[in-house]
């Protein structure tokens, strides 16, 4: 059994989007991560920062939004959400999970905070606006991340688009993405699921 440890209005939405293309039964255990008095400290058993999202597939813990993408389509393989270990394509998937975790949260945090006084050279996520330009280029020339086909990628790097919006930058390609995933019939379900 599938159990995600979610908040609303976090991280862990994106993970309930994930859950819902892949189509397999899941529960939600809501984290109060914003609650007076903090997370309970029996939480730190599931996730040691008593952060969200955290899943639980049959007693195994994974924790990491890029972690659980990647766990969740090798797990299920059916739902055709990420090439396979030695599937052509899995080198350019596994990198782009690497780049959100790397470079496009660490990037966009450092914006939103107005992080200043740093050398993009001397860290690891460089500088934002070639990070932002590299999306753009990505959507101007593909439907998705990956090229003609919706994967845990776009799950990924799509749900920061929703919730990050104003950090990231504007064309008609990226707009045209937003519209093609919250189009999708597993994001709109996953809207009234990650609310509750």
């Amino acid at each position: 059994m599938l159990k995600l440890y979610h908040c609303p209005q976090t991280r862990s939405s994106r993970i309930v989007w994930l859950l819902e293309e892949i189509g397999e039964p899941y529960t939600l255990e809501r984290i109060d991560i914003r609650a007076e008095g903090g997370v309970p400290e029996s939480y730190r058993a599931i996730h040691p920062l008593k952060k969200v999202p955290a899943l639980d597939h049959d007693g195994e813990i994974v924790t990491e939004s890029a972690a659980i993408c990647l766990y969740l389509s090798d797990a299920f393989p059916a739902a055709k959400l990420g090439p396979k270990v030695g599937q052509r394509g899995r080198g350019a998937y596994l990198s782009w999970l690497a780049y959100y975790a790397g470079v496009i949260e660490p990037g966009l945090m450092s914006k939103a905070v107005g992080a200043q006084g740093f050398n993009p050279v001397s860290v690891g996520w460089g500088d934002p606006a070639l990070m932002e330009q590299r999306l753009a280029e990505t959507l101007e020339k593909n439907a998705y991340i990956l090229g003609d086909t919706f994967s845990t990628v776009d799950v990924l790097i799509g749900s920061t688009f929703q919730i990050a919006a104003r950090l990231l930058p504007k064309s008609d390609a990226i707009e045209a993405y937003k519209q093609r995933l919250e189009a999708r019939p597993a994001f709109q379900r996953s809207l009234e699921k990650a609310a509750a």
